[in-house]
């Protein structure tokens, strides 16, 4: 708001409010935002993954939800609250009680009837629109809600930014036209980029991939940040994307004609690529330049366990000089999850011998089996080819013997792969898949993700209307989320300094931090003089009325709450002055009698 009368202030008084500080970093907290909201009371841990809000946490919480809540009123969103407990039935239909895995919370009740946590509500959104609407009169139609959600993370880090339990904002668009959903998506898309300008967080968007949530177009909005779990990808001429959704520019096929034959050699006690290369080059040099790690395909096994729990092994071939990217591959493989082969998967598979795995083997040609359920013949082991193994490329790889490679082995002539993945690392340098440049990486954390769902969750559940020629039509959807609290932690990296927190004026737990140092009456009659004068001009104050501790203690829990104003009342007082000064910043002395004026005028312009 940008009118001081149409605030309402108030008064925490630090004597009675409910906040304990900390002067050590706790052991559990590993980025900067998770220690110093454990340190300036505003969260506290009551499990991995799992936090309590006490008030301070809650007036910042607040803040945030009431922005997103303001933008989304304002693109004609209605809001609405899903239980949290819900049936397994929806999301049966639609193959996610299956297709989530281990992250899903699921528990019986006292009849046995299954039920989960929601960790996302696209299935209840559907059916209630299902319940209520009939017609393409009814639509178009947005809805949300700011719900607490739940995921069973396998490993909970960073405090708010990867959790158990955790608040998002979810709106749904409803729309019986491509065009209709274009429209919302972009309605969506817009009001995100006010509430992150708003919420005073520099932000990114990339383009992402959809993973468990499906459809098709999907963008995220990242937070740059070094502590950010998710790597993304630039380039000076305007690519950004997700380093999921990074495609590879793939070469031209090479002619190969003229290629030799493939030969083996033997090549012993060279199981890793840099003694590969190494070796290659002291016995069978090139006339033209020396042999590379790129000139190499390396061969990486891997074990995938579907959402049905059936256990899978799969090779993926790349150059020898990239590494497997596992949240790639885990992307190009959604809902299934990946990890290196263990013991057991190679002792089924004797064929592969480990560090010296060649095509011969793999896919099409090695070993076919013939599917139980369907009858189709497929590859004993599956082989996916990275996309710059295109034909006519000679290769060095394993000839499937100990101590022995094949070199001159031509993609397209000698073998092909089943299919093709975008399982390699991303590097710096690599060319932006759309010509525009070499990118460049950096992290982020998400604060947004924004679908283009389509008919996928409708066709499943059954969501049709009317349209204007009375024909049934299947309802086309987006979704739009954005974690609420990921975003408070996100600000709170963005925004503290060694000694404490320092909130944007938008989202503080109060704009004035007033502290009555000394231990005459005068001092504190000031203080609550002053701090009764800034509440009747709109202003939310924290005031440190504690009678018997010390400046220092007073000074250290001010700048680690992070309150974007400090009033001193002490020493000065004698001479009619007070000190103002910013978080951080310059303290100056301003007259006792014009200090409320000054300060409210200051926390207007900062609120503008």
């Amino acid at each position: 708001m940008s009118s001081a009368s149409a605030r309402k202030g108030d008064l925490l008084r630090l004597s009675t409010l409910f906040v304990r500080t900390l002067r050590e970093d706790p052991a559990d907290a590993e980025v900067a935002s998770h220690r110093l909201l454990l340190r300036a009371g505003y969260i506290r841990r009551a499990a991995p993954g799992i936090y309590t809000w006490l008030p301070l946490g809650l007036r910042v919480l607040g803040k945030v939800e009431a922005i997103v809540r303001e933008e989304m009123d304002a693109i004609g969103g209605q809001e609405v609250h899903f239980p949290a407990l819900l049936p397994r039935e929806p999301y049966e239909a639609t193959g996610r009680w299956e297709e989530y895995g281990p992250n899903l919370f699921r528990l019986k009740d006292r009849k046995e009837a299954d039920y989960l946590l929601a960790p996302t509500h696209e299935e209840m959104f559907t059916l209630l629109v299902k319940d209520l609407y009939s017609s393409y009169k009814d639509l178009p139609l947005t809805i949300y809600q700011i719900q607490t959600k739940y995921r069973d993370e396998a490993r909970p880090r960073a405090g708010l930014i990867r959790g158990r339990e955790f608040i998002m904002k979810d709106s749904y668009s409803f729309d019986h036209t491509d065009a209709g959903l274009d429209e919302a998506y972009q309605r969506h898309r817009d009001a995100y980029e006010r509430i992150f300008r708003r919420l005073g967080l520099e932000y990114v968007i990339v383009s992402a991939v959809s993973g468990a949530m499906g459809g098709s177009r999907s963008e995220e909005f990242l937070s740059p940040s070094p502590i950010g779990e998710d790597t993304f990808v630039r380039s000076a001429g305007g690519y950004a994307a997700n380093v999921e959704a990074v495609a590879t520019p793939v070469p031209d096929a090479v002619p190969f004609d003229d290629a030799p034959a493939a030969h083996v050699e033997d090549t012993p006690d060279t199981p890793t690529i840099d003694s590969l290369v190494e070796l290659a080059n002291a016995r069978f040099p090139r006339p033209d330049r020396p042999w590379t790690a790129a000139d190499t395909l390396k061969n990486v096994v891997l074990a995938v366990t579907h959402p049905d729990g059936t256990r899978e092994v799969l090779v993926v071939g790349l150059p020898g000089d990239r590494e497997v990217d596992v949240k790639r591959l885990e992307a190009a493989l959604a809902p299934a999850e990946a990890e290196p082969a263990g013991d057991a998967d190679f002792a089924a598979h004797p064929e592969l011998v480990k560090g010296y795995i060649g095509p011969a083997v793999l896919g099409p040609q090695g070993a076919q089996v013939t599917d139980p359920q369907t009858g189709e013949t497929r590859s004993a082991v599956r082989y996916l080819l990275d996309p710059r193994v295109v034909p006519g490329t000679r290769w060095i790889t394993g000839a499937n013997v100990q101590g022995r490679h094949v070199f001159d082995l031509v993609a397209g002539r000698d073998f092909v792969g089943d299919g093709a993945i975008e399982a390699a690392e991303v590097r710096a340098g690599d060319p932006a898949p759309d010509g525009s440049g070499p990118l460049e990486l950096a992290r982020g954390i998400e604060m947004g993700h924004i679908f283009q769902l389509g008919r996928k969750y409708a066709q499943a559940l059954g969501l049709t209307v009317l349209d204007e020629n009375g024909k049934q039509v299947v309802v086309t959807m987006g979704s739009y989320g954005i974690g609420v609290t990921r975003a408070l932690a996100a600000l709170a990296e963005a925004n503290h300094d060694e000694k404490g927190l320092a909130w944007p004026a938008h989202v503080a737990p109060a704009q004035v931090h007033l502290v009555a140092t000394g231990k005459g009456a005068e001092v504190f009659e000031a203080a609550e003089s002053i701090a009764q004068g800034l509440v009747a001009r709109g202003v939310e104050v924290i005031y440190d009325d504690r009678p018997k501790v010390s400046p220092g203690v007073k000074f250290a829990d001010a700048e680690l709450l992070g309150v974007p104003l400090l009033v001193v009342v002490g020493r000065g007082l004698a001479e009619g002055v007070v000190e103002v000064r910013p978080r951080a910043g310059e303290a100056r002395q301003v007259g006792v009698d014009d200090v409320v004026e000054d300060v409210a005028a200051q926390v207007e312009a900062l609120l503008a």
